[in-house]
């Protein structure tokens, strides 16, 4: 991954899934505070969002 995320099209090559599958699995994590997303012309990079994921696991971890 580079700094500004990855597109759609790298995910769905890399997992062998459709673009429309690939969105919505995006859309969850976005929704959820997972990841961060960047227009830039046509494209959308998704990026993981580190400090929430870290947050996500401490409260798991506290609340099991």
């Amino acid at each position: 991954m580079n700094e500004i995320g990855v597109c759609v099209s790298q995910i769905t090559d890399k997992l062998n899934m459709t673009q429309s599958t690939a969105s919505q699995y995006l859309t969850i994590l976005q929704r959820a505070g997972l990841i961060t997303t960047k227009r830039i012309g046509k494209f959308t990079y998704y990026q993981r969002d580190e400090q929430a994921i870290a947050e996500f696991t401490r409260y798991m971890m506290s609340d099991m």
